[in-house]
């Protein structure tokens, strides 16, 4: 309406020299203008909250009452001076007020303060409880996490939530690590440009004081997004410390039930077999050479079941080093595999058999959930890290579950202080890498 009433007072000063030969329809435009004007600044401030206009408020006073102070600070001086010297002494008089100004500096953030709350309590009281939760947690009397009951009360709003921002985890989660659906009206809370996370308010605040909440509280969002972040790192490396334990546990009966089932069963009954030829061997009553010739096959059995067991503990293959390992479980494979090595030896045992059961465990997937053709083997060892990374053609869509072989893989490799990452988009075949630490 403001906008339109420029043309309009044009046109009806137009319309007055055609009808009347005069101009005096453009007063109505003109009153029409000096209304229209202020009428739509004073909506848009008081409906949409536009211009900033409580700050702008809040500085005019302020800056009006100290202009006021030294205005009669100045006036008080020059009248000092004409009673004291029987004249009026400019310099005197700003000396005294240059004096008077000095020393209004130190009040005058204490006099912005008392004017903010005064004018705009809301802003006041929000920006004032996060920096007095700044301060208590410098001093360690407060968490970060308290930062949603601060502003709760400051902005009279027991609905807002403080979201922060977890791309890995799918999106935004609330200060308890729960996933949090945002709202269109959250105002996004950024830290050297990066989205960390967001407030989410329906209560009386304006947009423009959630966004200016939103920047003031921008650190302590930042701190709340870190606790998160390593509470969850916490309790993964104590399920990664649970299933480890587990796994060992189950290893451990395992070895048990094979050396008792197999070789121990084997030697028992060997010995046996020695105590019967013992006790026959002076009246020649039995086939000794029979006897012996069994208790030999037994024994070679029970040290073929032995050898077994300890390959399951550590592949024999490995003794050669890491290379002629991977090269022979290549040529057992069933499909194809392509091998690159770039090591210098001098890998430690513990990293060249996790290194191994990661190919091993990565070959099986693809021969038996992947369907792949093909597989493509590359091992670097450079700048303290053993780098490797299995690729297959296989379908992906590959994921790591509880119990499963690559959560197993992800206890083992982290086990050795190494990464594993696991690429496996539908239709697009799987591809695992991992990088262990080698000092060479």
């Amino acid at each position: 309406m403001a906008a339109l009433a420029i043309p309009g007072t044009v046109l009806l000063s137009w319309l007055g020299l055609l009808l009347q030969g005069t101009h005096d329809l453009a007063g109505i435009g003109f009153a029409v203008l000096y209304l229209a004007v202020p009428i739509a600044t004073t909506i848009a401030i008081v409906r949409h909250d536009l211009y900033d206009v409580d700050r702008a408020l809040s500085a005019a006073v302020t800056s009006s009452a100290v202009a006021a102070a030294l205005l009669g600070v100045f006036t008080v001086a020059s009248f000092a001076a004409g009673v004291v010297f029987g004249r009026h002494s400019a310099v005197a008089a700003a000396a005294v007020t240059a004096a008077a100004m000095l020393g209004l500096v130190p009040a005058w953030r204490r006099l912005q303060r008392a004017v903010d709350r005064r004018v705009y309590p809301m802003r006041w009281a929000a920006l004032t409880a996060i920096e007095d939760l700044r301060a208590a947690i410098s001093a360690g009397r407060a968490d970060p996490e308290q930062l949603q009951d601060v502003l709760r009360g400051a902005l009279r709003d027991p609905g807002l939530r403080v979201a922060v921002y977890f791309p890995g985890a799918g999106g935004y989660l609330d200060t308890d690590g729960k996933p949090l659906e945002l709202a269109a009206t959250a105002a996004p809370v950024s830290v050297r440009g990066r989205q960390v996370g967001a407030i989410v308010s329906n209560g009386p605040a304006p947009v423009q004081l959630q966004r200016e909440i939103a920047a003031a509280s921008a650190m302590l969002v930042e701190m709340v997004r870190l606790r998160l972040e390593l509470t969850a790192a916490l309790r993964e490396v104590a399920a990664s410390r649970s299933r480890l334990q587990r796994v060992g546990d189950e290893e451990r009966r395992r070895l048990e039930r094979d050396l008792h089932d197999g070789a121990q069963q084997r030697l028992v009954s060997l010995g046996m077999a020695l105590r019967l030829t013992q006790r026959h061997l002076k009246d020649g009553s039995i086939d000794i050479d029979g006897l012996l010739d069994e208790a030999v096959a037994q024994l070679g059995t029970a040290v073929a079941e032995l050898r077994e067991v300890a390959h399951g503990l550590r592949p024999g293959c490995l003794g050669e080093g890491l290379y002629p390992a991977l090269s022979a479980l290549a040529e057992s494979a069933t499909l194809p595999i392509d091998l690159e090595v770039d090591a210098d030896g001098g890998i430690p045992d513990d990293i060249a058999s996790t290194a191994y059961y990661v190919v091993s465990e990565s070959v099986a997937n693809a021969v038996k959930h992947a369907h792949a053709s093909r597989i493509r083997l590359q091992v670097v060892q450079a700048g303290g890290q053993l780098s490797v990374r299995v690729a297959d053609d296989g379908r992906g869509g590959a994921a790591m579950r509880p119990g499963s072989g690559l959560s197993g893989l992800s206890d083992r490799v982290a086990a050795a202080d190494g990464t594993l990452d696991i690429q496996s988009p539908p239709s697009e075949g799987t591809t695992v890498k991992v990088l262990l630490p080698c000092a060479s």
